[in-house]
């Protein structure tokens, strides 16, 4: 993992297209502005991992659901 000191109003690029800026320090919070393409998908870590956990489940099937499918495929 790469750590960087930043002060208010200094950046960092990510590529050639991406841009985080600090916009505020206030205690134990930073706020930070991001420019990026659309193209590029950001999300906040909790989000990116309760999207992973319900796309995990959404694979997950029970044999059980299977078979009670069958049994409407079959009428």
């Amino acid at each position: 993992m790469l750590v960087l000191a930043r002060k208010v109003g200094e950046s960092i690029f990510i590529g050639n297209d991406v841009e985080v800026k600090i916009l505020k320090i206030d205690g134990g919070e930073v706020k930070i502005g991001i420019s990026a393409p659309k193209s590029v998908r950001i999300l906040r870590k909790e989000l990116y991992e309760e999207i992973m956990a319900e796309n995990k489940k959404a694979i997950e099937f029970d044999i059980k659901d299977i078979s009670e499918v069958s049994k409407f495929e079959n009428r």
